[in-house]
């Protein structure tokens, strides 16, 4: 594997993170989607928003949507990382 600057690897470690700690709720429109807290590095979430592998409802708000183009991101970076997914 080769060496990931340490920013990139603050943002990809992140995005992993938030998948591995997701939980699922239904929204009004029974629908699920995929929350996750918003305990890191807030400069990383906001790019991770900006880049649309999260929405935030608001600056403020404790969660994020792990969107699926985030999931995506999350199991590419899990196999770069030999990081097992939940059973």
């Amino acid at each position: 594997m080769e060496k990931v600057k340490p920013e990139q690897a603050m943002k990809e470690l992140t995005m992993i993170l938030m998948y591995l700690s997701k939980f699922s709720e239904k929204n009004r429109f029974n629908s699920r989607k995929n929350i996750a807290w918003k305990g890191y590095d807030f400069d990383i979430i906001n790019r991770l928003d900006e880049e649309e592998f999260v929405y935030q409802s608001s600056r403020r708000s404790r969660s994020v949507q792990i969107s699926e183009e985030g999931i995506k991101l999350a199991h590419e970076l899990m196999k770069k990382y030999h990081i097992e997914d939940w059973k």
